[in-house]
């Protein structure tokens, strides 16, 4: 599916509200189900599947692969797994992963322990942009080769490894990484030892679970992973919940916009995606979760959100992983709170969709808010009080689904003139944030 190109304009402030809402399904899930229902055995069952551009563009990959996938009912798909080291590729296939960082990431690592793989990978313009050396170097400790040779971005062609030994690795920040180190290991001879100094999203190792004959984790101040190659993977059967990061949008309009509050039911609360909520509950924010159940090794539950005054935000370099998708609008929080607010270890934000750093310095300065960073730092000198008068908010063209509706927060909550460019790009994570909108009582105007 690709999104037909639009703007959106909007003027007016909006008002207060009293709202129970339900957001979209997890996309980090959504996608990772899918992957790893293509290699497992038999037939996988997913529900509740986000159905944006970046979970169409991994079910049409898969599909190219050889996979049968068929939707039940909407939101409802069959996966008919093909087993560990199955897909096939015809030569010089052409894959396009779209927007997606996630899904292209993943993928290579099921493909460059796969057998007999040689295919042309590419992905759209904002994705071609972004460096992927680690993800490369990592592959090729396995043998996968990639062409051009020294050549970091794409478009490329892999061409797999007919013999994978597993890898010993040392994770970082990147839970995209580490999952593409996981995923390649399945398919090794041996075992595939991670060591994760830090805590990262785990929603591939909490899948996997249900294979506890492929995957170990001892939990300690460094985690220890032991993927265990070419064992049988059980089928799936997985409820989707809230995506936390789309939720967080809302959050953040709830919090700034007097005399509101919001219940947002069955979001996703993994402690390695709640980095958001802990901050801003740290820095008077009245946030609570309520109802919180297991769901799949996933903790589900509500948030409920009260308006009221939040302090400016201190956020150390142990929030990057645990807050990674939602510095957009951390920023926006940050320049409509008085105070000076500091972002410290945020530099890898650079080589997302967009540089968010920078996009974002250019959006606040347009309303006024002074910024400064560094390699890694961001300090913003906010105000809660913001003249609209004679400010305008352009967003171009930048293929950044996080900072497009990060602008729209901004607007809704300052009344100042915005232009965002391109917007059916926010369609590759939330397809139903402007219904959302609209919802809670949200004015705009959409220019095709």
């Amino acid at each position: 599916m690709k999104s037909k190109h639009f703007s959106l304009n909007l003027s007016h402030k909006i008002k207060p509200y009293k709202k129970n809402i339900k957001v979209d399904s997890d996309k980090s899930l959504s996608i990772r189900s899918f992957l790893i229902s293509s290699i497992s055995q038999d037939v996988s069952v997913v529900k509740n599947v986000l159905e944006s551009d970046d979970v169409f563009s991994t079910i049409f990959a898969l599909k190219k692969l050889g996979v049968k996938i068929l939707k039940v009912k909407p939101g409802c798909y069959q996966i008919f797994g093909k087993g560990l080291g199955s897909l096939f590729a015809k030569r010089n296939l052409k894959l396009n992963f779209g927007n997606s960082g996630t899904l292209a990431r993943l993928l290579i690592g099921i493909l460059s322990t796969t057998p007999d793989i040689e295919v042309n990978i590419q992905g759209d313009q904002s994705l071609n942009k972004r460096s992927m050396k680690k993800l490369i170097l990592l592959m090729s400790e396995f043998g996968a080769e990639f062409l051009p040779r020294n050549k970091f971005n794409f478009p490329l062609k892999i061409i797999s490894t007919e013999m994978p030994v597993g890898i010993n690795y040392k994770s970082g920040i990147s839970a995209q990484l580490k999952s593409a180190v996981i995923l390649a290991g399945l398919n090794a001879y041996g075992v595939t030892e991670i060591i994760e100094e830090r805590n990262s999203r785990n929603h591939t190792e909490n899948i996997l679970k249900k294979s506890p004959q492929a995957i170990k984790i001892k939990k300690g101040k460094k985690n220890f992973i032991q993927i265990f190659g070419k064992k049988y993977l059980y089928p799936i059967n997985i409820k989707i919940p809230g995506d936390p990061s789309s939720a967080a949008f809302f959050t953040a309009l709830t919090l700034l916009n007097k005399n509101s509050t919001l219940k947002i039911k069955n979001v996703g609360l993994n402690p390695t995606r709640t980095g958001f909520y802990d901050l801003l509950n740290k820095n008077g924010a009245n946030i609570k979760f309520k109802n919180k159940k297991n769901l799949n090794n996933e903790i589900v539950g509500d948030i409920i959100i009260k308006s009221g005054n939040l302090k400016s935000i201190k956020a150390s370099k142990n929030y990057y992983e645990k807050t990674t998708d939602e510095f957009p609008i951390l920023f926006c929080i940050a320049a409509l709170t008085n105070g000076t607010s500091v972002f410290k270890g945020i530099g890898d934000l650079a080589n997302k969709e967009s540089n968010r750093i920078k996009e974002m310095q250019k959006i606040l300065s347009q309303i006024g808010v002074k910024s400064i960073a560094t390699k890694n730092d961001l300090k913003i000198y906010g105000k809660k009080f913001i003249n609209n008068k004679n400010k305008i908010i352009k967003v171009p063209n930048l293929g950044d689904h996080r900072i497009c509706m990060s602008a729209v927060i901004l607007a809704l909550l300052t009344g100042i003139k915005t232009k965002i460019h391109n917007f059916e790009t926010v369609y590759t994570s939330s397809p139903s944030f402007l219904k959302i909108m609209k919802q809670l009582g949200a004015k705009f105007e959409i220019q095709k």
